[in-house]
């Protein structure tokens, strides 16, 4: 999942010359490999205390740091091989995040912390994670919104019964689908297999803050150094690679059986949960990006072909969100909230044209590769625009 300092990765992962974006090389940002953070001059909230770190294939460098509370900024490099993810977690809960950062380049995030010790999730699920302890500091800065977040609070309640509906439904398909599995019944299971995801992908955003539930049920073969043969390698992805490219249901069993285990915590996590501003509004602009980072390339259901029923979801996750913040955004911007209504339209008119009478979609390899540049661009613009959101709503 997702926030709104990344779609400028996004962009530099889809431009078709790389120096549309060499604004961002890491040549561009300096930091220090000392484990203890080094503090600006000026750390106010709009000037808050930057921390550089480098993440590689193996992990954090370094693997250790200290900071203080209220207002930081991350200063995130990727020198790995491949588009990599870091997150702060406290527990198995995501604090705060940047996905997609691609190889070579650098990211931002700017997050408030508050005092406590906390781990990192430093690219690849399998590397070791870091540690990240936040000390208090004297006159912790902290941003100010531009709304008043009481008013945010009736469209949180609202996205709340949302997300539950959307979980309450996993786990209800999650049955029928496992069970088939179970059955050895590979006909159903792959018919099953895409209609039961959507709801994963609605939900996204909230679902995903379980760094652990997200780690088993939606990891990529890609986020474990061992590929498809890494034995933590399991969720829908895992079985999807059987159901699609092995077509067969042997050794499915525990999976299946694993994947139900995880969809029930997550119902029982989630009907308790308080949901973050930050985590409602920010994940417009992250199911977007989303799409866009592995959507639109085909890598998310790269054996079922069944990207569009994703692609599809995150778009009707993503418009609900807008929808229930609709007369906030009138009120703080309504020309940011024409150009959004604008490009959800665009894109859901390149999604219409795959449609097929049983209410699916065609597989993504029937999807022409003019097409696939036009819901590139349409998706690019959206993310831009999303990610405007938080700055604008005032939610840090």
């Amino acid at each position: 999942m997702k926030n709104f300092l990344k779609h400028s990765t996004i962009i530099c992962l889809i431009a078709l010359t790389v120096t549309a974006c060499e604004s961002n090389k890491s040549s561009d940002t300096s930091g220090s490999n000392s484990p203890v953070a080094k503090v600006a001059s000026d750390t106010s909230a709009n000037n808050p205390a930057e921390t550089a770190l480098t993440v590689t294939d193996k992990g954090c460098e370094p693997n250790q740091l200290t900071v203080a509370s209220g207002q930081n900024s991350f200063v995130l490099t990727n020198k790995s091989s491949q588009p990599l993810e870091w997150e702060i977690l406290s527990g198995v809960k995501v604090i705060e995040e940047r996905e997609n950062i691609a190889p070579g380049f650098v990211q931002k995030l700017k997050t408030n912390l508050e005092p406590g010790e906390y781990e990192m999730a430093c690219g690849l699920r399998s590397n070791p994670k870091g540690k990240l302890s936040v000390k208090a500091g004297v006159g912790d800065s902290q941003a100010k919104g531009t709304v008043d977040q009481g008013k945010l609070v009736g469209a949180i309640a609202e996205y709340k019964v949302y997300v539950t509906k959307e979980t309450d439904q996993l786990v209800a398909d999650n049955k029928t689908f496992t069970d088939a599995v179970i059955a050895g019944d590979l006909a159903k299971a792959q018919k099953l297999y895409a209609s039961t995801h959507v709801h994963w992908e609605r939900a996204e955003p909230i679902a995903e803050l379980f760094s652990d539930l997200d780690k088993t049920m939606d990891s990529r073969a890609d986020d474990f150094a061992k590929k498809e043969a890494d034995p933590e390698f399991t969720g829908y992805h895992r079985i999807e690679k059987a159901l699609f490219q092995d077509k067969t249901t042997k050794g499915m069993k525990p999976f299946a059986e694993k994947l139900q285990k995880d969809g029930l915590e997550l119902q029982k996590r989630i009907a308790t949960l308080t949901i973050e501003p930050k985590n409602m509004v920010g994940g417009a602009a992250g199911l977007i990006e989303e799409v866009a980072a592995t959507k639109v390339s085909g890598e998310e259901d790269r054996y079922s072909h069944t990207d569009l029923w994703d692609f599809s979801a995150n778009v009707d996750g993503s418009q609900k969100i807008v929808e229930l913040l609709r007369p906030i955004i009138q009120k703080a911007n309504p020309d940011l909230l024409a150009r959004v209504d604008t490009n959800f339209t665009k894109v859901n008119q390149k999604l219409a044209k795959y449609k097929t009478p049983d209410g699916g979609f065609a597989t993504y390899d029937k999807v022409s590769e003019t097409d696939k540049k036009d819901m590139k661009t349409a998706i690019a613009a959206l993310s831009e625009d999303l990610s405007q959101l938080r700055g604008t709503l005032g939610v840090n």
